[in-house]
């Protein structure tokens, strides 16, 4: 695979990121925008997205401030700032798995991926890149507006050939290590709605980080995760322990960053997944507070937003990185 520029600075940034990530400093936090912002620097404001599902599933939009109660680490916060709009910027990261289990369904992906890109892409207003992860990190598409750019690279996506598997060397699917760099090399500089999208089955082979820190980078870069459960069922020979422990790491990305999580069946095509996705990125409540605890030290803080009506279902980010 041909590497681009933006590619190798990724795989030169990649020994330096790992390190400081085992090391736990140099993160910055940021803040959603969904205006040019009107607050002095000392306000911290802290920003999160939320879907609200009733009983049966339906996404429900009908909801005001007045209807939430938020707490961090334990302590009621302050609704100070709401919106319901769906109009808001949004960039998308799609996250493609092309590591050999999945090469009977790649092509299935290029193609659904480019008919959701084609839906939900607002030129001019949104933005998306394209990463394809196997043995390696490789950016296909940096940020774009553009229909015609990001069909071109999808077309690009494979997974590795003979060649390049027997020159193969370290680890096969770079699941973590995709993520944990996407959100912060791409995502974190970014203000506004973000989100990547991962097809996957979930297996995750010689990342040099752990899930968990992944799983910390796209909670520092405010980003949500989908994702998108895809497999072969025959690679595995029968054998179900990787698929499910692959479906449980997916499940927990998503939950943690506020992000969902679905998973392709008879009943569920990849474009009724996508259709689902782009149906809860535009039904999605904005919410900001001033926490009541000035920071002393950068730390995660937990998070916990509810509604006073029983029986709905709140999704959204469990925690976030309060910046000293």
């Amino acid at each position: 695979m041909q590497q681009t520029p933006f590619h190798r600075s990724f795989k030169q940034s990649r020994r330096s990121w790992l390190l400081a990530a085992a090391a736990g400093f140099g993160f910055g936090a940021r803040v959603r925008a969904q205006e040019p912002t009107l607050f002095s620097t000392e306000v911290k404001v802290v920003n999160l997205l939320a879907n609200v599902r009733g009983k049966n599933g339906e996404l429900i939009r009908n909801l005001s401030k007045d209807d939430f109660v938020l707490s961090e680490d334990g302590r009621p916060q302050t609704i100070r700032y709401f919106s319901t709009e769906s109009d808001l910027p949004l960039t998308l990261g799609l996250m493609v798995d092309t590591s050999m289990s999945q090469h009977r369904v790649v092509e299935s992906e290029r193609a659904a991926s480019f008919r959701f890109v084609d839906q939900v892409l607002r030129e001019k207003l949104d933005k998306v890149f394209l990463v394809q992860f196997d043995m390696a990190v490789e950016v296909r598409q940096k940020l774009t507006s553009s229909r015609r750019d990001l069909e071109k690279a999808l077309e690009q996506v494979n997974t590795p050939t003979m060649r390049q598997l027997e020159l193969q060397r370290g680890g096969g699917t770079l699941l973590y290590e995709s993520v944990g760099i996407a959100a912060r090399d791409i995502m974190r500089p970014l203000q506004g709605r973000k989100a990547l999208i991962i097809l996957s089955d979930g297996v995750d082979f010689g990342s040099e980080i752990p899930v968990s820190t992944a799983i910390e980078e796209a909670q520092r870069a405010d980003t949500l995760i989908y994702s998108i459960v895809f497999s072969d069922a025959t690679y595995y020979g029968g054998f179900s322990g990787g698929e499910a422990e692959g479906r449980a790491v997916l499940q927990r990305m998503s939950r943690e960053t506020g992000g969902s999580c679905f998973e392709v069946s008879k009943r569920l095509s990849l474009d009724d997944i996508f259709a689902a996705i782009q149906n809860e990125l535009r039904s999605q409540y904005n919410l900001g507070f001033v926490s009541d605890q000035a920071v002393r030290i950068s730390e995660f803080r937990k998070l916990q937003l509810k509604t006073k009506t029983k029986g709905l279902l709140v999704q959204s980010q469990t925690r976030y990185w309060a910046q000293r």
